[in-house]
């Protein structure tokens, strides 16, 4: 365990532990996360340096109808990076399977339930869509845009994080307006050590960046312990610490875990967070 993880706030969280599941609809199974306590780490302190929002999409939601007959279908979340807190993902998983044996009369009452709770545990307003299975188009991968930058023949032996590795990543006499993305973002689960495996996309205009520094740099996070949300915050925090940009978006496309998987976006433009699903997802 990461001794971020050790602090008080994580003692109640579901992760890591021997969990019996609820059989009937239970709110209380949410748990949030501060989102404060990684950015005070960070110095963001006062006004965020970057808008944006966490895309979650759930693949395993389930209730009964009025006649106790199950439906299915999946969901899209959007969390506002403005919301006090992270919904914990097991925390959500449990919630999500609470709902299994509980009758709705429509699928609308189930949209309110859950906008409802979700928004009281993040503190924040959320956006819930549930779709059908046969619904395809929102889950269809698009494939990354841009250029990947994952095919250089470099050394690598930096597997811990380093920022300063991109101390000297910036041409400051070429402006460019560019997309990059490598599928080499690989973390840490904060709490368990688990791996989370990403595709990250990085939007700019701004000093060019040198491509192999950027992709030493990302893959210096293999093995660094922090949340989905917190590490493209970092991401985008240190980019901006070293870089020099008339625009910078950060996105990631992080893989399923126990039928959920997140997308952070982080930018100093953009709200909501363009549409992209990698083939790992």
């Amino acid at each position: 365990m990461s001794d971020k993880a050790r602090h008080p706030v994580f003692a109640v969280l579901p992760l890591g532990k021997p969990t019996e599941y609820a059989s009937e609809y239970d709110a209380n199974l949410l748990k949030p996360v501060p989102r404060n306590l990684n950015r005070d780490s960070m110095g963001i302190t006062g006004a965020l340096p970057f808008q944006g929002e966490d895309v979650w999409y759930a693949y395993e939601v389930s209730w009964l109808n009025s006649k106790g007959k199950p439906v299915v279908g999946l969901m899209k979340c959007r969390f506002n990076c403005t919301a006090t807190n992270i919904v914990e993902s097991k925390s959500f998983k449990l919630y999500l399977n609470s709902l299994n044996q509980t009758r709705f009369a429509a699928i609308q009452d189930v949209v309110k339930i859950l906008t409802k709770d979700l928004s009281g545990c993040a503190d924040g307003d959320v956006s819930v869509h549930l779709f059908s299975p046969d619904e395809l188009e929102e889950f269809t991968p698009t494939g990354m845009p841009g250029s990947c930058i994952d095919h250089q023949e470099i050394d690598i032996d930096q597997y811990k994080l380093d920022a300063t590795l991109l101390a000297s990543a910036f041409d400051r006499t070429r402006r460019v307006d560019e997309t990059l993305h490598s599928h080499l973002l690989k973390s840490n689960c904060l709490i368990t050590g688990q791996p989370d495996w990403a595709s990250l996309i990085i939007s700019y205009k701004g000093s060019r960046i040198n491509r192999e520094q950027l992709l030493r740099y990302i893959i210096s996070f293999r093995q660094h312990n922090e949340f989905h949300e917190q590490c493209i915050e970092r991401i985008f925090v240190d980019l901006m610490e070293y870089g020099d940009f008339d625009a910078l978006s950060v996105q990631a496309c992080y893989t399923r875990r126990g039928g959920l998987d997140i997308m952070p976006f982080r930018s100093t433009d953009r709200v909501i967070a363009p549409r992209f699903r990698s083939n790992r997802q």
